[in-house]
């Protein structure tokens, strides 16, 4: 029997502000917005190319919640971007304004760096060696 990791949660404060950053300035893929009550709706996103694993994006519905936006990991880079073209997305991303924490920097296992969301959640984009 084979498993995988289906999706995982990213709690934003809206749903549009979610798929407008990832979607219209990161170029991810809106898999799914169907609406389930009035105030909840079911919204997917993936990186181009990406086969199994989405990203389910949920609007905070209460204080808690609220509070946990961008701090999901606790300040810690909580999610990873592989590429196999980093150069090129490094500047698609700093042209659409998103916010780098360092300069891209080679390490053993790849070049890489940290970005973070306007939501206040840490990534790494990466491209292996």
């Amino acid at each position: 029997m084979a498993q995988f990791i289906s999706a995982l949660t990213l709690v934003v404060p809206d749903y549009d502000e979610g798929i407008d950053f990832y979607v219209r300035k990161l170029g991810f893929v809106l898999h799914e917005d169907t609406q389930l009550s009035p105030e909840k709706r079911w919204v997917t996103i993936a990186p181009k190319g990406a086969k199994e694993t989405k990203i389910l994006l949920a609007k905070a519905s209460n204080d808690d919640q609220k509070t946990a936006i961008g701090n999901q990991t606790g300040g810690r880079v909580g999610f990873f971007l592989q590429t196999d073209q980093f150069d090129q997305d490094y500047a698609h991303m700093k042209e659409n304004g998103v916010t780098f924490l360092e300069e891209p920097r080679d390490e053993v296992y790849a070049k890489v760096v940290v970005w973070q969301d306007p939501f206040g959640n840490k990534w790494d984009m990466l491209q292996p060696k």
